[in-house]
C-alpha cells in the first residue's frame, strides 16, 4: 500500500512537471510570435522616404557638432530636397495634412539653414529638430533614435541623434558634450 502512494505520488509530480514544461513551451512559442509580430510592425513603420529625410538631417546635425557652417549649409540644401520628395499617399488623410505642415515648416528652416552663418543655422535646428521628431511620431523609423536635450541653449533645445553618446550640435565644440538622453524612440 505505501509503495502504491508513492507510485501514485511520483507520477503526480511527473504529470505536474510535464503540464509545466508544456505551459512554458507555449508561452515561450507565443512570446516568439510577439517579437516576430513586433519587428514586422517596426518593418512596417519603415518609410524609404522617411528614412532619407533622417539621414540628410543626421549629416546636417554632425556638421553643427563639428562647428563646419559649409557642410550645413550643403546638409540643409540636401535635406529641402528630400523633404520636397516626401511622398505622403501611404497614410491618412489626417496623417497626409499632419505631415504636409510639418514637411513645409521643416523645409523653410533647412532653406535658412542652406543660405545662413553657423549661429543662425543653429537657431533654425532647433525649430527643424522638433518638425522632424514630428514626423518620425507619424512615419516611425527602422532604428533606434535618442532624443536628446541640452538644458543650456535657447532655455532648453532637443534634437534626435542615433548614438545615446551626447554631441550637442547647438554648442559643437564649445560645450559637445552638454546634455543628456532624454528619451529612446523605437
Amino acid at each position: 500500500m505505501k509503495n502504491l502512494k508513492m507510485s501514485i505520488a511520483v507520477m503526480l509530480l511527473l504529470a505536474v512537471s510535464f503540464t509545466n514544461a508544456q505551459e512554458k513551451e507555449k508561452m515561450n512559442h507565443k512570446h516568439g510570435e510577439m517579437e516576430m509580430d513586433h519587428s514586422k510592425m517596426k518593418m512596417d513603420k519603415m518609410n524609404p522616404a522617411a528614412e532619407t529625410v533622417l539621414a540628410d538631417y543626421f549629416m546636417l546635425k554632425d556638421a553643427l557638432v563639428g562647428d563646419d557652417t559649409k557642410k550645413a549649409a550643403q546638409s540643409g540644401s540636401k535635406l529641402v530636397a528630400s523633404l520636397k520628395k516626401f511622398d505622403k499617399s501611404s497614410y491618412s488623410k489626417e496623417q497626409q495634412k499632419e505631415l504636409a505642415d510639418i514637411i513645409e515648416d521643416a523645409t523653410e528652416h533647412a532653406e535658412h539653414i542652406s543660405e545662413s552663418a553657423i549661429d543662425h543655422q543653429r537657431e533654425h535646428f532647433k525649430t527643424l529638430s522638433k518638425d522632424i521628431t514630428d514626423m518620425v511620431a507619424i512615419t516611425g523609423t527602422k532604428s533606434t533614435l535618442y532624443e536628446q536635450f541640452c538644458p543650456m541653449y535657447d532655455k532648453g533645445s532637443a534634437w534626435l541623434s542615433t548614438s545615446n553618446e551626447v554631441k550637442n550640435p547647438y554648442y559643437g565644440s564649445k560645450m559637445l558634450k552638454c546634455g543628456k538622453v532624454q528619451k529612446t524612440i523605437q
